[in-house]
């Protein structure tokens, strides 16, 4: 026999009435649920230069599933090990230049692809996945570039591009190099009156509108070469015109107010990329946005660590001083992940769920190690696309590293058939 319990419920005794505390069991939580909309879906792509000590940051072949051992590269992360899984076996098959592994890490592309041309990209996963799951927000996403901005292309170990993002047109999306100005991206209003900022509104749109008529007049009569050429320009103009209305829709709205202190200018190196970590989450909770890509630094991080060895000289390391360090760089860089799983996980969401549980991570390096390109290094972790968590996964040799970005953007809600060389998902993962 059913009975209707109503939220303000009493027991009876002696002829009193006491009120029962609010519990989840008789219905508090349900009512609560029903005034919560659902919790949106976060992704965080971290992508570092140089590769991994491969003797002592990949678990043992052997052991695959929930019974596998990290490595020592990996040990920091002991505490999350159910809450993360390691996958050995994927492979960009363009990439084939050892220091061009972030140009290419969340395209797939073939640099070579266009007859006649030395470079072509395409569109980066975490652009695929802001255009779907960040469009309410301010920001549809945010590059971050470790490191000083003038050593990025010879001392960090990543490549040509601006972040590790790409656009439709794969053209590279330009990245915020240090906390202090992401922080003032988020969370600094607008010195300028609204007045005046509508007016540069009204004049950029003024501007591509001529633009875009005097294209279209050119586009007769071009040879197929030039009109290839037109096109990616006029897909450039249509990523400005994105941007464009995204300004105007939140150009009356307040910034949020800053859950963390401002950061100090010029941090680099090892605390540099805590405070990118610490503002990605206080990013999350504001709901600034909902896509992070980090291209991390490599040559300050290791000056921060006290290393006297270079970077470059670091990942073609031997047995002795190179390796060891190496391997420090390895231990730090897990600690410093597993502090921001920490910070995910310790903010609480409306329903009572966290932060973690609604953020995908992806970790890792289009490098294993030296000039060796398969076998990337990857980590993933967070619930937010649904996959299996707690396991060391080996997946089939050459298995494309696309194959898991498209099972990532599948699981967070994006409708993709197939993202750069891709071949399906990766079912083990699902």
């Amino acid at each position: 026999m059913k009975t209707h319990v109503s939220r303000r419920n009493f027991l009876r005794a002696a002829g009193s009435l006491i009120a029962l505390p609010a519990l989840e069991s008789i219905g508090f939580r349900a009512f609560a649920a029903e005034k919560i909309l659902p919790r949106p879906k976060r992704m965080i792509f971290l992508g570092f230069g140089f590769g991994v000590t491969q003797e002592t940051w990949f678990p043992d072949l052997a052991r695959v599933g929930t019974d596998y051992v990290l490595p020592e590269g990996l040990a920091p992360l002991a505490r999350h090990q159910r809450d993360i899984t390691v996958i050995q076996g994927l492979t960009n098959k363009y990439s084939q230049d050892a220091h061009w592994g972030s140009t290419f890490w969340l395209t797939g592309a073939n640099r070579f692809a266009e007859p006649g041309q030395s470079f072509h990209n395409t569109i980066s996963a975490d652009q695929v996945a802001a255009a779907t799951i960040s469009q309410d927000t301010r920001f549809s996403s945010i590059q971050l570039n470790g490191g000083d901005p003038d050593l990025v292309a010879h001392h960090q170990g990543h490549g040509p591009g601006l972040s590790l993002a790409w656009d439709a047109g794969g053209k590279p999306v330009a990245g915020i190099d240090s906390p202090a100005l992401l922080f003032h991206r988020l969370y600094s209003e607008e010195t300028m009156p609204l007045a005046q900022r509508q007016a540069l509104i009204a004049q950029d749109r003024s501007v591509l509108d001529a633009v875009l008529s005097d294209a279209k007049q050119l586009q007769r009569g071009l040879t197929k070469s030039d009109n290839d050429k037109l096109n990616e320009y006029f897909q450039s103009i249509r990523e400005i015109e994105i941007r464009i209305a995204k300004d105007e829709q939140w150009l009356g709205i307040p910034k949020p107010k800053a859950p963390i202190a401002e950061p100090p200018s010029k941090m680099r190196g090892k605390e540099e990329v805590k405070l990118m970590y610490d503002l990605m989450v206080a990013a999350f909770q504001t709901d600034s946005t909902r896509v992070f890509t980090y291209r991390q630094p490599s040559e300050e991080f290791l000056k921060s660590l006290g290393a006297k060895v270079a970077i470059h000289d670091m990942s073609h390391y031997a047995p002795g001083e190179r390796m060891e360090v190496s391997q420090l760089r390895d231990r730090t860089q897990s600690e410093l992940f597993a502090g921001l799983i920490d910070q995910l996980k310790a903010i609480r969401e409306p329903d009572g769920s966290s932060l973690f549980d609604h953020t995908c991570i992806a970790y890792g390096s289009n490098l294993r190690n030296v000039h060796t390109l398969d076998n990337c290094p990857t980590v993933i972790a967070g619930g937010a696309a649904g996959v299996k968590l707690g396991h060391h996964l080996v997946v089939h040799k050459q298995t494309p590293l696309c194959n898991l970005w498209l099972t990532l953007l599948r699981g967070v809600g994006v409708e993709a058939e197939r993202h750069g060389d891709s071949s399906g998902i990766i079912k083990e993962l699902v």
